[in-house]
């Protein structure tokens, strides 16, 4: 995945180099681009003009200024539905697969499954139409670090509760966050920690709490995680709301020792020591480098910035700011050094091309086939990440996804009104794709008629490429999709529709 080919066919030996400055303070297109591409999905030429000539410190501070704590979508009609009312409908969809005069049993729709694929459409639709990104990357980064799946808890309204919670804190406080998590209904399913009472503590949520939320491996001993499962017991769903309860009469009120304290601890006196432990902090600023800076930590950098963490009392949106700041981050040596994750090329090719997609299951399919399905990660430790989502299969697939989308980048007549002026403010290039009030979905754009035997890259300059994408010239097509110099030929000089398609299937574009 290394992409330090020299340039060949049609392109300038010098198009990546720095662009002149055009202002002392003026961080310049390639920075700018950078910083968008590592803090949402997708970024076009007119995104990056808009932030090209500020100051690096300014924008960063820009991005994380009131972040969104409520989702643009709408929610789904079904999320005030109680889980006994969930567990009628389910009932009731599974006594209708009778036996058919075949023998073969009827397919009927369950609420469970038709509900977990609207809840995925519908945060895809979020990540596309969100005026902040940033705070959909956040979302899915504590989707990862803290984990439940629907496969398991098998009642989308709390996963969507769970998604609200980490929208809410995404940017505010970590603290916060993980004694909401420690609470999480769809927490408390998932590590079974609903079933943990005093005469059997389950050791799941002690054990993932310990290992992936706080300390990491090698910090502390299974008797802690004993300690710690006996602590929490007694902390349940209450099956008729689906709300979390305390059952005091099934809480061990026993005394207890925790890396090396003792006390007659609950569930709230072990969050607060794993709190004052440094590793916590070590451990969250470490999983952010990966996502945001690359995939090995700087440990000196990290105890910094950790301690930073610590003493502003677990604020997220301090801690982002420093890391964005970093010498690190600001690095040139950075770019194209982390593999675009499953949502990163989908979200962010769909965005980039402009693409009007109203239904979003087959963008799901995708995801899942490229390993990335939302709500479903593979397991406790969420999404292992970086190299681990390139395989010569994934490799494949993702290039079939691509050709797919060039494709399907409809073309036409220039006369037909393509709607290309430069509009980079996201907010104003997303509001027209809004749902409606009817549950319609508002196009940006109207589809306009495909061209029998025409794709993106024999479509010249009729080619759908989005909002701000076709307004650029061939080099700066370049330098916005791609991270780094181009593995394969690219001829700069050709039409936008050949640049682009040709770019899309560079293996560079797979980086960020």
């Amino acid at each position: 995945m290394e992409a330090a080919a020299v340039f060949t066919a049609g392109i300038s030996a010098n198009l990546w180099s720095a662009l002149p400055a055009r202002a002392a303070s003026a961080m310049g297109f390639d920075n700018a681009r950078h910083l968008l591409s590592r803090t949402s999905f997708g970024v076009t030429p007119g995104e990056i003009r808009v932030v090209e000539s500020q100051d690096f410190e300014l924008a960063v501070d820009r991005l994380l200024a009131d972040p969104r704590r409520e989702a643009m979508t709408p929610v789904p009609a079904w999320i005030g539905l109680g889980p006994a009312e969930m567990r009628r409908r389910q009932q009731a969809a599974e006594s209708e697969r009778k036996q058919g005069a075949d023998g073969k049993k009827l397919e009927v729709v369950r609420p469970v499954q038709e509900q977990g694929r609207e809840l995925r459409n519908w945060w895809v639709e979020e990540m596309l139409v969100t005026d902040q990104p940033l705070v959909e990357r956040m979302t899915l980064f504590w989707h990862g670090h803290f984990t439940s799946s629907l496969m398991k808890v098998r009642y989308p309204a709390s996963l969507f509760r769970q998604n609200a919670l980490f929208r809410r804190e995404a940017l505010g406080n970590y603290a916060t966050l993980l004694k909401a998590v420690a609470r999480d209904p769809a927490m408390l399913i998932y590590l079974d920690g609903m079933r943990s009472v005093a005469r059997q503590p389950n050791e799941n949520f002690a054990r993932e709490l310990l290992e992936l939320f706080t300390l990491g491996e090698g910090h502390y001993g299974e008797a802690d995680v004993k300690a710690a499962a006996r602590s929490f017991t007694g902390w349940s769903v209450d099956r008729g709301t689906g709300q979390f309860t305390e059952r005091a009469g099934q809480h061990d009120d026993g005394e207890k020792t925790f890396l090396g304290k003792t006390g007659r601890f609950g569930g709230d006196e072990v969050l607060a020591i794993l709190l004052a432990h440094p590793r916590t902090a070590e451990t969250v600023v470490e999983k952010l480098w990966r996502e945001f800076v690359s995939l090995k930590p700087d440990t000196g950098e990290v105890r910094r910035l950790a301690a930073l963490f610590r003493g502003s009392g677990y604020e997220i949106k301090p801690l982002m700011r420093a890391l964005l700041l970093s010498p690190a981050f600001r690095d040139p040596a950075i770019r194209g050094a982390l593999i675009k994750s499953p949502v990163d090329l989908i979200v962010g090719t769909v965005h980039v091309l402009g693409l009007p997609v109203p239904e979003k299951t087959g963008l799901v399919r995708m995801l899942q086939g490229l390993g990335q399905t939302p709500f479903d990660p593979p397991n406790v430790k969420g999404w292992a990440g970086g190299e681990s989502w390139i395989s010569t299969y994934t490799l494949l697939l993702r290039q079939q996804f691509l050709r797919r989308m060039i494709e399907a980048t409809t073309v036409a007549p220039m006369e037909g009104g393509m709607q290309m002026a430069n509009r980079p403010n996201r907010r104003a290039d997303r509001r027209e794709q809004l749902p409606a009030a009817d549950g319609s979905t508002l196009q940006m754009m109207e589809p306009p008629r495909p061209v029998e035997g025409r794709s993106l890259r024999d479509a010249g300059h009729e080619a759908r490429l989005g909002p701000t994408l076709a307004g650029a010239d061939g080099p700066l097509l370049l330098r916005t999709l791609l991270p780094r110099q181009p593995l394969d030929g690219v001829n700069a000089n050709g039409t936008a529709g050949a640049i682009v398609a040709t770019a899309l299937l560079d293996t560079t574009y797979q980086l960020k």
